[in-house]
């Protein structure tokens, strides 16, 4: 084939036998030594995307705010009235506060690019023979690819079978319908894309059905290439929590600026102030007002908490489901492959003849035998197993094979379970469609709640087999008797009270349409072969969780399409249900009304035989109850409810593609377990960024009122501009980056989530921020007032008051690790970031104070011991101040 990647243009319009020559390929695929010389000539199948910016661009965007052009207006105004040196400093302030979120936002560009890595698309693709997953970005021209419902089409692909495909393809046209495809369809050139019914585009999503297709083109060759369309997405913004905090601050920056001008200009008309003199207190209290620091101290703390997560296995797409994991009151989780390990087992075996046949062995590996009660048996001595087991087997789309030494598998995990069965009486899918070649398909899909395939057993003869939800499955067969159907159910639910998963079995002879591109009607007049029992063991921790969640005040449902006996079994383990009262079915939820739906959610835990459009009402009646939801779900069908929730959460193992785009959260592991890390960790960075954010509005609040009651008495300005941006950025930037490290508090998921309309400034928020900006506040005042009233220079008393600041500094920070706890109960070694952080903001201004460079900026210097011991004791008044207002809090809210 050419060397030059196919582009997109005219696959539509060619017939198969000229494709297959041009790209020099078969239908029976690629051996791994072709694709990967191919992968070698064109480049791997990426997606265009946007490219990350580069750092310069990135340290230069952190001069677009405006609190930077408030501190660039501040140094001019320095370098106006002939302060150089502070111009100087704030200028490096400026640049290091430039490098300090530059620097972070980087490894955030860098972490959102290492976390893509783990959520790449996989392809089915036949290599060397055999069916197997690879990387999407690993698919060649020429390569034979599988598609069905819930994939993400991993390249340009022209379709060679098809079986009821629907394509999602919005994302290149624009139309919102799925479009059914055909693979016998031909056009012109010059044919719309939305028209070319024949090629599956890159991209496009498989809403429906089941495809074969092969490999025209891929990664810039494709039509979603030529549009230069970046499909994957970029980062979903900024959260809202520090989207908030930044209009906060530039609120309070423009607050503050207007209310200096004026109170400098009426104290200049006073002649209390010379203009110069004014234009340093319009300085002084703009810099003590803004928390310079904020946005990047919560950067900071949203970083740690993704990072934290992803190491627990949570996965975070999108920021704000961070924030959103702290607020989460109601869980709507699966339980296939979440709260269960999601490897199914076939372990007993119903026969219509009413024999019942034990399964030995577990897991998909087909070690194992089937017994009827001790002895063993095969499917020559019993054709009615051999009938089953062939049902079960032919009726599959999965994949189980030896090779290598080991056994490999692909495909659902009930698919895999029945092949493993059908493997242990020595039936191999492979064999049985080569005596009885597939002719037609119905595909599984949770809608249908049944699967269908269709067999040509000889020339005059198409037989059909069918397996499905029991009462789906015998509402298609031919009984007897009404009584019939009632004994064969209440087998079914004695199976499913005992922890079964039930599958029926049918078979029968078909006549009507075998148009293989076309969906056959659905099946009737079939006979019954029988029931497979099959066993999904918890996941281990699965009920310590739920146990967790529920002491958090999080409420905990199980939404499946099982039966609901079998929902049950499993409710019962975890502690959601006893009886069956308290399971709510499908079938009872129809025709509800939005207000009866409230009712049932708000009182039931287990849903079981849950139609998709049924799991969305039931997010729908959450939310309207004021829960803030969170949904699990792994497949194409979970997408409207993953979006309808607050915060969705899909399986990174086994979920679909459609579902983790639709999805905040990714679990890497499928474990409900991880989900409850994920809480907490929501939880501990919503926490964080509270006390970082009460740290420094506090400290900078008290600033504030230390600034305006020295202009109000008519005293010198008690801290130049270039000293509160040292406390500012500098001592209380180390300290405010080092709590965002604070671990969780050992209670945290023993507390009841948050309202998800709580403000950032709450009640306690707003009282604990007052409470210690007026003493921090009042007493450094009362303390510049003392020094200036006996005698002490401007210079000594700003660097006696400058020192008393870092001091409240370093002891406010214990107070804020927790909004209920005495600092005194919090052990400093406990959080080792935070006790450095502290230690190193103290050194460093202690060292200010000693060394020529810092003197001559901050115009700092040392103090004696009295002064020491004065300035300590005055500095654990914010402690005490803060103690007080805890018990009473306490007390208040008992």
């Amino acid at each position: 084939m050419s060397n030059k990647p196919q582009t997109a243009d005219s696959w539509h319009a060619m017939d198969l036998p000229s494709i297959f020559k041009v790209l020099d390929a078969a239908e029976s695929g690629l051996t791994d030594a072709e694709a990967a010389a191919r992968l070698s000539k064109f480049s791997p199948n990426k997606l265009p995307q946007k490219p990350p910016a580069p750092i310069w661009k990135i340290f230069l965007r952190q001069f677009g705010s405006p609190l930077i052009y408030i501190l660039v207006f501040a140094a001019a105004i320095s370098i106006l009235i002939k302060e150089p040196t502070d111009a100087a400093f704030i200028m490096a302030v400026l640049l290091l506060n430039a490098l300090i979120g530059g620097y972070q936002e980087y490894k955030a560009e860098q972490s959102a690019q290492a976390l893509q890595k783990l959520l790449q698309i996989k392809a089915a693709v036949l290599r060397d023979g055999e069916v197997s997953e690879i990387n999407a970005e690993s698919v060649v021209p020429g390569d034979v690819v599988w598609l069905e419902s819930g994939n993400r089409v991993p390249a340009d692909i022209r379709l060679l079978t098809t079986r009821g495909l629907e394509v999602d393809e919005s994302l290149l046209t624009g139309e919102s319908l799925p479009v059914l495809k055909d693979k016998s369809w031909t056009g012109e050139v010059n044919t719309q894309i939305a028209d070319r019914l024949n090629i599956a585009h890159a991209g496009s999503i498989v809403t429906r059905g089941r495809a074969k297709g092969l490999v025209v083109s891929t990664g810039m060759s494709t039509a979603v290439g030529l549009l230069a369309l970046d499909i994957m997405g970029a980062s979903g913004g900024e959260p809202p929590l520090i989207l908030r905090m930044k209009r906060f601050t530039r609120v309070i920056a423009v607050a503050v600026l207007v209310s200096a001008i004026a109170i400098g200009a009426l104290n200049v008309l006073l002649g209390r102030y010379d203009f110069t003199e004014m234009l340093l207190f319009v300085v002084a209290l703009a810099v003590s007002a803004i928390p310079e620091g904020l946005p990047v101290a919560m950067t900071v703390a949203l970083a740690i908490a993704t990072t934290k997560m992803a190491r627990r296995g949570v996965i975070v797409r999108r920021l704000a489901a961070v924030e959103g994991m702290g607020s989460c009151t109601y869980i709507a989780t699966d339980k296939t492959g979440t709260v269960t390990r999601n490897e199914l087992t076939v372990k007993e075996v119903h026969l219509h003849t009413d024999e019942t046949f034990e399964v030995s062995g577990s897991g998909f590996v087909p070690e194992g035998q089937v017994l009827l009660g001790n002895k063993v048996v095969d499917r020559i001595s019993n054709p009615e197993l051999e009938q089953i087991a062939t049902a079960a087997v032919l009726c599959n789309e999965a994949d189980l094979h030896h090779s290598n030494g080991s056994w490999h598998w692909r495909g659902d995990t009930v698919d895999v379970a029945l092949l493993s069965f059908g493997q242990k009486l020595g039936y191999n899918r492979e064999t049985l469609l080569d005596l009885y070649p597939q002719v037609n398909q119905i595909p599984f899909e949770p809608e249908l709640q049944f699967s269908a395939s269709f067999h040509r057993i000889n020339a005059d003869t198409v037989k059909v087999f069918v397996k499905g939800a029991p009462e789906k499955v015998l509402a298609m067969c031919e009984l007897e008797e009404v009584k019939d159907k009632i004994d064969y159910l209440a087998r079914v639910e004695e199976m499913a009270e005992r922890g079964y998963r039930v599958l029926a079995l049918a078979e029968g002879n078909f006549k009507g349409d075998l148009d293989y591109s076309k969906i056959p009607p659905e099946p009737s007049g079939l006979l019954l072969q029988g029931f497979v029992g099959m066993i999904d063991p918890l996941r281990e921790g699965v009920p310590e969780a739920v146990k967790n969640c529920q002491e958090a005040g999080v409420t905990i449902s199980m939404v499946t399409g099982d039966h609901s006996v079998t929902a049950l079994a499993i409710a019962r383990d975890l502690g959601l249900a006893t009886d069956t009262a308290q399971v709510v079915t499908g079938a009872e939820l129809l025709g509800k009304s939005e207000e009866n739906m409230r009712d049932i959610v708000a009182e039931t835990k287990v849903f079981a035989r849950v139609a998709p459009n049924q799991k969305l009402q039931i997010v729908k009646a959450a939310r309207e109850l004021g829960h803030f939801v969170a949904v699990t779900g792994d497949g194409v069908n979970d997408a409207p409810a993953l979006r309808e929730a607050n915060i969705g959460v899909s399986m990174g193992k086994d979920g679909t593609d459609i579902a983790r785009e639709a999805s905040e959260l990714v679990i890497s592991n499928d474990n409900f377990a991880t989900i409850v890390a994920g809480i907490e960790e929501g939880r501990v960075a919503y926490d964080n960024i509270r006390k970082v954010i009460y740290l420094l509005v506090s400290t900078g609040a008290a600033e504030l009122v230390l600034v305006t009651l020295s202009v109000i008495m008519g005293l010198p300005l008690p801290l130049l501009p270039v000293q509160i941006l040292w406390l500012n950025l500098v001592t209380n930037g180390i300290q405010d980056v080092a709590l965002a490290f604070e671990p969780g508090e050992d209670d945290i998921l023993k507390k009841k989530p948050r309202s998800p309309n709580e403000r950032i400034f709450n009640k306690l928020m707003i009282e604990r921020t007052v409470i210690g900006a007026l003493t921090m506040g009042f007493v450094g005042f009362g303390l510049f007032y003392f020094m200036m009233e006996n005698g002490w220079s401007e210079h000594s008393a700003r660097n006696a008051l400058l020192l008393l600041m870092v001091l409240f500094e370093n002891v406010h920070v214990g107070n804020c690790r927790s909004e209920t706890k005495s600092a005194l109960v919090l052990s400093p070694f406990k959080s080792p970031v935070l006790l450095i952080g502290v230690i190193s903001a103290f050194l460093i201004h202690v060292g200010a104070m000693y060394l020529p460079l810092g003197q001559k900026i901050l115009q700092t210097g040392p103090v004696d011991l009295d002064t020491w011991i004065i300035l300590l004791a005055l500095a654990l008044t914010i402690f005490i101040a803060i103690e007080i207002h805890k018990r009473l809090w306490a007390l208040r809210h008992k």
